[in-house]
């Protein structure tokens, strides 16, 4: 495997960081949007969150990535007998998929198997990158140019948790869960409302402006491009402890206690603001007890809301006509004079 740039040696940039860990200890936090400058580090940290996710159990010579137990009705629609979920089982990485913008609607959601077709005279159904992001991450970069047709169908999936295919004399449904992880520059498009809508929590990151940060962040780079297994190896130590925290998050996470106060702190805020939809509240819930778990905590503080509260919100709230893009000022305004009250 390539090595990838290690996670914990990304300088700065902790929103987006903590908004990754989320999402990898909360799966239905729905995703993690990143907006920001070019070249801030944004596909870098995707890519290094995939060498921290605990590994997979699946059955051995699955291609939909289902689980044993979740997953167990989906065998027998998919292969017919030939694999059952009490075959042998085995262990695979967690999957990160790219998503190309020049990606075809085949190539997404599976097509037909021609090479069985031609050679065998069989119709079988050759599984897309949905399939393959099954039960880890899906990855779009400069998700703002994806065409049209390609987000009404991520949001269908997205939605429903589920891949169906009718086409070609095809009719596949197959479980696809997966984390949305979006990154774009705002100056290049807008992403469409209801797909941002979509996405749990969203960050901004920002090219560093203090002098020692830039100068760390190329030394950095410059030294893993030199010797990429030699860098990473001085880093795995820091990512091992990395890993370990969201296993142990995972874990505790359904432990965790949640008050009716806080879901009503939650609430209120999201009033205040005047976030559209409930979804925002149910983010703010999630989020808030996904960094307790992350932090070793068995109850959600107020610190801990406050904290998720702007990237589970900035993208939900209703732009003033001299906003250009969401802002958190809002946000830390309405916690101030709730906290205030």
């Amino acid at each position: 495997m390539r090595t990838v740039f290690p996670f914990s040696a990304i300088v700065g940039q902790d929103d987006m960081k903590l908004a990754l860990l989320l999402a990898a200890v909360d799966r239905t936090l729905g995703g993690v949007m990143v907006f920001g400058d070019r070249g801030a580090g944004k596909t870098t940290a995707v890519r290094a969150l995939a060498a921290l996710l605990p590994p997979l159990k699946v059955v051995r010579g699955c291609r939909f990535n289902l689980d044993p137990v979740r997953d167990a009705g989906a065998y027998e629609s998919l292969y017919a007998g030939t694999l059952t979920s009490s075959g042998p089982k085995a262990t695979a990485p967690a999957p990160v998929v790219d998503l190309p913008l020049g990606a075809t609607e085949d190539r997404v959601v599976g097509a037909l198997d021609l090479e069985r077709v031609l050679t065998r005279g069989e119709k079988a159904f050759d599984p897309g990158l949905l399939a393959r992001a099954h039960r880890g991450f899906l990855y779009i970069d400069e998700v703002n140019l994806l065409e049209d047709h390609l987000v009404d169908l991520l949001l269908d999936v997205a939605a429903s948790g589920e891949n169906v295919v009718e086409r070609e004399g095809l009719s596949v449904r197959h479980p696809a869960r997966f984390v949305l992880v979006g990154s774009g520059n705002p100056e290049e498009g807008e992403l469409r409302p209801q797909l941002l809508d979509r996405f749990g929590l969203s960050v901004e990151v920002r090219t560093p402006d203090v002098l020692a940060d830039r100068v760390e962040v190329v030394k950095r780079r410059d030294a893993f491009d030199r010797d990429p297994q030699g860098f990473a190896a001085g880093w795995a130590a820091k990512d091992a402890r990395v890993r370990s925290r969201i296993a142990r998050a995972q874990a505790a996470l359904d432990a965790v206690i949640v008050t009716d106060a806080l879901l009503e702190q939650g609430s209120r805020l999201c009033l205040a603001v005047g976030a559209d939809g409930l979804r925002g509240e149910l983010t703010l819930l999630r989020a808030s007890r996904a960094l307790a778990a992350l932090e070793g905590r068995a109850a959600v503080t107020d610190a801990d809301l406050r904290r998720v509260a702007p990237m589970a919100l900035r993208h939900r709230l209703r732009r003033g006509p001299l906003e250009e893009r969401a802002s958190n000022q809002r946000i830390e305004r309405a916690l101030t004079e709730l906290q205030a009250a």
